[in-house]
């Protein structure tokens, strides 16, 4: 495979420099945005439940802060890198140009195994991670939130701690919160109903009906289980879920509400049932849309000429790769791109910012309503630079998600 196809960072930066070359930006502007302006890497140390301590390496990253202060999640994994962390502070500044909020991209991650933690294992290692960043962030400066394998009680603790060190209460820190601290209706489902409004939106270009159309579903964590939800009520049928462990299929659609209720909280099922597939077979189901949830360059060139999909939407980070990215796009597949589908859970995040700032808080209505309008917009906005300009969905996506950040940037004397 070509290696840098598949690295997300170098996939990124050659995409993002494509964008800002065909909006008419030079030298300079590529190469302040390829990189994000500061990295902290940090060290944790956590004292055990056994009573040893273990020290852990937390990063940081904000692209890009001309246009606000940046926003982004937090991930505990035991594959967090540098580059990945990197690479997704990037990708949150487009979703935030794509949907014109106020800020930057931002993105955080610690490398360790919650699965493998007790509660009061991942209590001291929130708050240890926020004293070991309290400098570079706060509500008007960088706002995390939850990412894969955190959550509202970890976004807590985070907030709980920034407020102590501050010595002051500050619920705009942080976004995901639970509704009693300050969190916004609507939140924790905010990933999905984004994708389901880009699934909608899909279905409508190909002329397919929502009520038995077949949808795969790869990945079974948040986005993913309530995408499942979503679409079954909606009358579509899911006909394939996965997990790590592997993958449940059938013609007929699934039992999602079964499922719903036999899954755990890392949304792992799988393994309670004999006759499973593997996830490579589930990506090359025949359905009419294929939702990647689970993680990145799960669709290469080894595979895209195999998937049978006539609708593929993002909802993982990079699933996708270049090359791949290429080759479905000839084929008259339609892909609507991760930074794109995936916006929900940021646009969602800032109503929860803008909430928190003006202490008057909205129903799920209202949330659902401006969550709607705007995913749309940045729909429309996006299939239209793809028409125009002749470009891929992902392309389209990268000019639409950066220009506002150049044009701050360049308002602001920085190139």
């Amino acid at each position: 495979m070509n290696e840098m196809t598949n690295d997300v960072l170098q996939s990124t930066q050659v995409v993002i420099e494509q964008a800002l070359r065909r909006l008419g930006f030079g030298d300079e502007m590529i190469e302040l945005l390829k990189e994000p302006m500061r990295l902290l890497t940090v060290r944790i140390p956590v004292r055990m439940d056994d009573g040893t301590t273990r020290v852990f390496t937390g990063y940081r990253s904000q692209h890009n802060d001309a246009v606000g202060p940046t926003k982004g999640g937090v991930r505990f994994h035991p594959d967090v890198t540098e580059k990945e962390v990197k690479a997704l502070s990037i990708w949150m500044s487009l979703k935030c140009g794509i949907a014109d909020l106020p800020y930057g991209g931002g993105k955080g991650g610690i490398v360790c195994d919650p699965r493998k933690m007790s509660f009061r294992e991942l209590e001291r290692l929130s708050r240890g991670y926020v004293r070991a960043i309290s400098q570079l962030v706060g509500p008007s400066k960088d706002i995390p939130a939850p990412d894969v394998m955190t959550n509202s009680q970890i976004m807590a603790w985070m907030m709980d701690e920034y407020s102590r060190i501050r010595e002051f209460d500050s619920p705009g820190f942080i976004t995901g919160k639970p509704i009693v601290l300050g969190g916004s209706k609507g939140r924790e489902t905010a990933t999905a109903r984004g994708v389901v409004i880009m699934i909608h939106e899909a279905l409508r270009l190909k002329q397919i009906e929502i009520k038995g159309a077949r949808i795969v579903i790869q990945g079974f964590g948040n986005a993913g289980s309530y995408l499942a939800k979503f679409m079954h009520e909606a009358g579509a049928l899911v006909i394939g879920i996965s997990d790590v462990n592997g993958a449940l299929y059938n013609e007929e659609g699934l039992d999602i509400p079964h499922l719903l209720d036999r899954r755990d909280s890392f949304g792992n099922v799988t393994n309670l049932f004999p006759n499973t597939i593997g996830n490579d077979q589930l990506l090359e189901l025949d359905c009419d849309v294929l939702v990647p949830a689970a993680i990145e360059n799960q669709i290469t060139e080894v595979n895209a000429d195999r998937i049978r999909a006539s609708i593929i939407v993002e909802a993982a980070n990079g699933p996708t790769t270049l090359e791949a990215t290429r080759m479905i796009t000839d084929r008259g597949l339609l892909l609507i791109p991760d930074v794109l589908a995936s916006a929900g859970g940021v646009i969602v995040s800032y109503f929860e910012w803008v909430q928190n700032n003006q202490g008057y808080y909205w129903d799920e209505d209202e949330v659902d309503h401006k969550l709607r309008q705007m995913m749309i917009r940045g729909f429309e906005n996006v299939y239209d630079i793809h028409l125009t300009r002749k470009v891929d969905m992902r392309l389209a996506a990268y000019m639409a998600g950066v220009r506002k950040m150049a044009e701050a940037v360049r308002f602001r004397g920085w190139v």
